[in-house]
């Protein structure tokens, strides 16, 4: 297998967003967690009261041989209405913005291309609010929001 590379992404309730990335051909990992915020090691608890400036993400460890970054862009804004301010659906707040954390330079025009070609596609009826931030501290969630929708069956996000 050749070398992995790491790419970051928030949309909402990261439940969802795992188990979607998780389906994709050269995705290796998924790991829900929080980014973003101003404190160390947040709580659900923390990040859901809205106050840690911290975002439900998904760290995606992906073989770029047999995926690329652009289609896991791709992925990203099939997933949810990247053109809702931090909110997706009934979930409100900053925790379930629409963000795309980069590791590199490439990433960052890749994601930033990307913004420019769907606005000017008129693919969405609204602009893109997805943000382009540069990848800070990742903090792996809780144990029982890992595989969260392969675990619990239910009427939840799909």
């Amino acid at each position: 297998m050749a070398e992995t590379q790491k790419a970051m992404f928030g949309a909402g309730c990261f439940w969802g967003v795992e188990a979607a990335f998780r389906r994709q051909d050269g995705v290796v990992e998924v790991t829900s967690g929080y980014a973003g915020g101003t404190i160390e090691a947040p709580t659900y608890a923390q990040v859901c009261s809205d106050s840690t400036g911290h975002a439900e993400v998904v760290l995606v460890t992906f073989d770029p041989t047999r995926i690329s970054y652009d289609s896991l862009l791709e992925t990203f804004f099939a997933l949810h209405d990247p053109t809702q301010v931090n909110r997706q659906g009934p979930d409100i707040g900053s925790q379930y913005r629409s963000v795309i954390f980069t590791f590199n330079a490439n990433q960052h025009a890749a994601a930033t291309a990307c913004i420019a070609a769907l606005n000017a596609s008129g693919r969405f009826p609204r602009p893109i609010a997805s943000t382009v931030e540069t990848a800070g501290h990742f903090w792996p969630a809780e144990d029982y929001h890992q595989r969260y929708l392969e675990k619990n069956a239910g009427p939840f996000c799909r």
